[in-house]
Formats: C-alpha cells, structure tokens, sequence
C-alpha cells in the first residue's frame, strides 16, 4: 500500500478529497484533529501546537525549546502512522518529512484563486474582497511553514508527484486520478522498500526522543541517522563524557544494534573583561 500525503491550497476541495479517498480505499485518515489530539498525547498542548500549525513562527516562537518540542513531535506522529501503512495524511508538511520514501504518493491539490475566493465567500458569506485576504493569508502561512521547517517551497510542483487541480476536476475525477496514482506507487516492492525505510526513521527517531527528552542529555541539533538496525548520530556538544552518555543512550533503545557518533565537540569559552 502507498502513503498518501496531501497539501492542499484553502477553498480547493482538499479535505473533501481526502474523506471521500479514504472512504474509497480503506484507508485511515490522518487529519488536522487526529494529529492535534497526538501531540496532546505526547504533552503539546492547544497554545503551543497554535504557535506552530502550518504558519511561520514568529520571531520568540522560532526561538524557543517549544519550537523544537513541535516538530519533533510532529515528525514522530508522522513516522508513526506512516509506519502502521494504508493512511492518508493531510497537510502538517507530512510529503516533506516522509520525502524520499519510495511508497509515498505526494499530492497537491490547487483550484484557480477566483475559484477558491467564491467557495470562500460562499462558505463564510463575505464580500470578494475579504475572502481573498483570507486566501492570501493562508497561502502566506502554509507556505512559511514549509520554508521554515522543511526548507521546502510549497508552491513548487516538483515537491509532490501530482498535482491536481479542481478547477479542472470534479471532487469524484479527483478522487479517481488520486487512486490510480496511489495503485501506482503501491507497489509490493515499493512497499517493502518504504516500510524498511520508514523504520529507520522512526528508530532515529525514537533515539533523539530518549537522549534529548528521556535522558535530557546537552546534545545539541542532535540528529539520529537510521540505517537499517544501525544509528549514526550527528550534533554538537560541550564534552565527550555529553557524547559518551548519548552514545550508551542510543544502544539501549529497542531495536538498535549498532551505534556510531560523528557528533562535534565544540568548546565553550568566557571572553575575559
């Protein structure tokens, strides 16, 4: 089976899409309110998820350990239903992070912008005006949010595998031509291949959660590399005993069997009056 992740522009029918394809394939769907209520399990609460969701964090937010809390969390959640297979994840830049993963089927749903604008206005009875401030902004968030997180350009077709328009489409052809891609990509051998590579991410995963906030250890930009059962670990830290201790922490997650660290010392030091 694929993964399917989609982006969509506000106002083009993506969530509309995205119910009546897992109605039609089975499979589940990892919307906005599945994954809001995932990283509440996993501590986030309703204010920090507010600060982070598909928009550009301001200057302080960018700034903060919450910052660093949301996406790690997002990305595990991801990894997590990725791995249990058969789901369609909207939005949350989940085509970016699961990029690279051979039985991803990444879509992207547009509709011309007078298009979008009337459904807008329809939908909250306002004037033309403030339905396209309402796009705009939009656009504008979801945009800065894969710049900043994924250093991804959201508008860029070559990020997804098809794009679709519904201003050419109706809501049950979209659903068709998202089917057959998805028949496509989910191949048996691009399966098997995705879900070894999905493992990987999620153990890297899974490593960075118990040396950061399991053993709250100072490794900083840590980044744990899975490659099949063996864990390179990337970052930066103060000491060796720092990187000792990551190290051992590594070696005790479930289903690590080999750990490597190419994490960098870099000294701390005073300027002297």
């Amino acid at each position: 089976m694929a993964i399917i992740a989609i982006a969509r522009e506000l106002a083009s029918l993506g969530e509309e899409i995205a119910n009546e394809l897992a109605s039609a394939t089975g499979y589940k769907l990892v919307d906005r309110e599945y994954v809001e209520k995932r990283l509440g399990d996993y501590g986030l609460g309703p204010e920090k998820r507010q600060k982070y969701d598909e928009k550009k964090p301001g200057l302080w937010a960018s700034l903060s350990q919450e910052r660093d809390d949301f996406l790690h969390y997002l990305k595990t959640v991801i990894y997590e239903e990725a791995a249990a297979g058969g789901c369609i994840i909207m939005g949350r830049g989940s085509g970016a992070i699961l990029r690279g993963v051979p039985n991803l089927a990444s879509v992207r749903i547009i509709a011309p912008t007078g298009l979008r604008a009337e459904r807008i206005r329809k939908l909250h009875g306002c004037d033309e005006r403030r339905a396209l401030q309402i796009l705009d902004q939009s656009d504008h968030d979801r945009s800065g949010f894969h710049k900043y997180f994924f250093a991804a350009d959201w508008n860029d077709p070559r990020e997804y595998g098809l794009v679709v328009n519904t201003g050419e489409l109706s809501l049950a052809e979209s659903v068709r031509l998202i089917d057959q891609y998805r028949a496509i990509v989910g191949t048996p051998e691009r399966e098997e291949a995705g879900r070894r590579r999905i493992a990987e991410l999620l153990l890297g995963q899974r490593v960075v959660t118990e040396i950061v906030y399991g053993k709250k250890l100072p490794i900083h930009f840590l980044e744990a590399e899975g490659r099949g059962k063996r864990i390179v670990l990337h970052g930066v830290a103060n000491t060796q005993s720092a990187i000792d201790a990551a190290v051992q922490a590594a070696r005790g997650v479930r289903g690590v069997e080999e750990v490597e660290s190419a994490i960098q010392i870099v000294q701390e030091f005073t300027v002297m009056p």
